[in-house]
């Protein structure tokens, strides 16, 4: 069954079919929550509302040319504009989310090295205003054309364009400056 096809039958109520579009979108929904968490069992709850709220709503889901993924990128970005909101500064860091395992052949020191530049990167990348956040998940996690960015960020595509601009400029400042 086509995307579209399988679209219009869970408009219609088709259970099976919106089952369909949840395994194909459940991984890219869950991985841009994860980014924008930093937490794996905040991003299954958000990602399980998502999904939650997209069933409750899909007979209002309309085709404009708008991506179907679009519309849930939508509500996952609203979803964690709330968490954010609601959440305080103090964050809860489950232990399993900071063990990782070695790559196999990996020297000690190297892995060090190699956790220590992540951990830099997420940082500066922490810094960034929660809509540059959005856009560099979006463009580097998932992959998304910037037409589809900017249908999810709800700007034009100059806009998208331009802020893509300006945040690789701070972004390169910030990690020269901790290279300094």
């Amino acid at each position: 069954m086509t995307e579209d096809t399988t679209l219009s039958a869970a408009v219609q109520g088709d259970s099976q079919a919106f089952s369909e579009l949840y395994e194909r979108y459940v991984g890219r929904i869950f991985n841009y929550i994860y980014y924008r968490t930093g937490s794996a069992v905040d991003a299954e709850d958000l990602t399980a509302r998502v999904f939650y709220r997209a069933m409750g709503h899909i007979q209002r889901f309309k085709d404009m040319g708008v991506p179907f993924s679009a519309w849930l990128y939508r509500i996952a970005h609203n979803l964690v504009a709330n968490w954010h909101r609601d959440n305080s500064r103090r964050r809860e860091m489950p232990l399993e989310e900071h063990t990782q395992l070695p790559v196999r052949g990996e020297h000690p020191e190297q892995r060090l090295v190699r956790t220590q530049e992540v951990e830099g990167l997420l940082r500066v990348l922490r810094k960034l205003s929660p809509e540059r956040q959005q856009l560099i998940i979006l463009k580097f996690v998932e992959h998304l054309p910037n037409a589809e960015i900017a249908v999810i960020m709800g700007r034009s595509e100059g806009a998208i364009k331009s802020l893509y601009h300006r945040t690789l400029l701070s972004l390169r400042e910030e990690l020269e400056k901790r290279e300094e």
